[in-house]
């Protein structure tokens, strides 16, 4: 039986929210804990698509997409804080994307992650292993 939602919590597509109140997600989390406030801002403005569950006025999660809107899509950031974790938000903002009016003709949904057993149990596969990555820190290192 999936876990409940704390009654508070409501969902909506916010793109210009404040950076802000994101960053305080970020800073939680060790992949995202040295963004920038300028760069949440940037990302948030190139951002096609962005899903934010609300408790009240306070963000407790956040996912987002890029995409063409026809042939793929990028789930990116996907986070919930941590005081809210294991209640069903991220898998909320999850499906709220894969069901996404504007998302609806995407063929192919992309993500990266280090820990793919939350989004296998929501029908991810990782035996997918066609992608390649290229790093401006590592690529950096070399000159």
């Amino acid at each position: 039986m999936p876990p409940t939602l704390k009654p508070a919590v409501t969902f909506s597509e916010k793109k210009e929210l404040e950076a802000s109140q994101l960053l305080r997600l970020f800073h939680q989390a060790p992949w995202a804990k040295d963004r920038t406030l300028d760069d949440a801002k940037d990302m948030l403005r190139h951002t096609d698509v962005a899903l934010c569950a609300w408790d009240g006025d306070q963000l407790v999660g956040f996912g987002r997409v890029l995409t063409d809107f026809v042939y793929r899509a990028t789930i990116w950031d996907v986070i919930v804080d941590k005081a809210y974790q294991k209640q069903g938000i991220g898998t909320e903002i999850v499906q709220r994307i894969l069901a996404h009016p504007r998302l609806k003709k995407v063929e192919l949904f992309w993500l990266c992650t280090r820990r793919p057993g939350f989004y296998e149990k929501l029908g991810f596969s990782s035996k997918e292993q066609t992608g390649m990555v290229w790093s401006r820190s590592k690529h950096s290192r070399l000159e």
